[in-house]
C-alpha cells in the first residue's frame, strides 16, 4: 500500500475522528452549538484563506523585486495557507490544528520543516536559488599524513590540511 491508499485510509479515519469528536463536543454543549461553532470556524478559515494567499504573494513578490532568495516567503505562506485551509474543513480536529498552524511559534517551526523538505527533495543548486546559499562553518583540522613519500596533500585535504566543517542555518530565527 503506498501513497494512494495509505492516503485513503488516513482520510477515513479522519472523518471518524471528526464525527466522533462533533458527537462528543455536542453532547457536552448542545447541537445548536457545535454547528455554530463549526460554521464560524469555517467562515474565519475562508476569511483567513484570502488574507493569507495575499500575504504569502505580496512577501514572494517583494523577495524577487528585492532580488533576495524567496523560499523563506513561500514556505511561510504555504503554511499559513494550510493553516487557513483547514479552518473551512468541518470539524473540531481540523480546526484546532488549522488554528496551531496560524500561531506564530508552530507556523514558524513547521515553515522551516516545510524549508528542510523542500531542500531535501530538490537539487542542492535549486535550493541555493530558492534558499539563498547555504552557510557553512569550517575548522582546520591537524595536519594529514602523507598517503605518499614526497606527497603533502592526501584525499579531503587542502594543502596537507584536513577541513571538517557542518552547515549552519545563519538566522535560524527568520526562517
Amino acid at each position: 500500500m503506498r501513497g494512494l491508499g495509505w492516503a485513503t485510509i488516513g482520510g477515513f479515519a479522519l472523518v471518524a475522528v471528526e464525527i466522533t469528536v462533533f458527537v462528543l463536543v455536542a453532547h457536552a454543549i448542545g447541537w445548536a452549538w457545535a454547528v455554530l461553532i463549526g460554521l464560524a470556524t469555517m467562515l474565519i478559515g475562508a476569511m483567513l484563506v484570502k488574507r493569507e494567499g495575499v500575504r504569502a504573494w505580496r512577501g514572494f513578490r517583494d523577495a524577487l523585486a528585492e532580488g533576495r532568495p524567496a523560499g523563506g516567503e513561500v514556505s511561510d505562506g504555504l503554511t499559513g495557507l494550510i493553516g487557513a485551509l483547514l479552518l473551512i474543513v468541518p470539524g473540531f480536529v481540523t480546526a484546532a490544528a488549522g488554528l496551531l498552524l496560524l500561531a506564530p511559534p508552530v507556523r514558524a517551526y513547521t515553515g522551516r520543516r516545510v524549508r528542510r523538505v523542500a531542500e531535501h527533495r530538490i537539487s542542492p543548486a535549486a535550493a541555493g536559488d530558492l534558499f539563498g546559499p547555504r552557510v557553512v562553518r569550517a575548522e582546520r583540522a591537524a595536519p594529514a599524513p602523507a598517503d605518499r613519500p614526497g606527497d603533502g596533500a592526501s584525499a579531503g585535504t587542502v594543502d596537507g590540511e584536513i577541513v571538517e566543517g557542518e552547515i549552519v542555518d545563519p538566522h535560524p530565527h527568520q526562517r
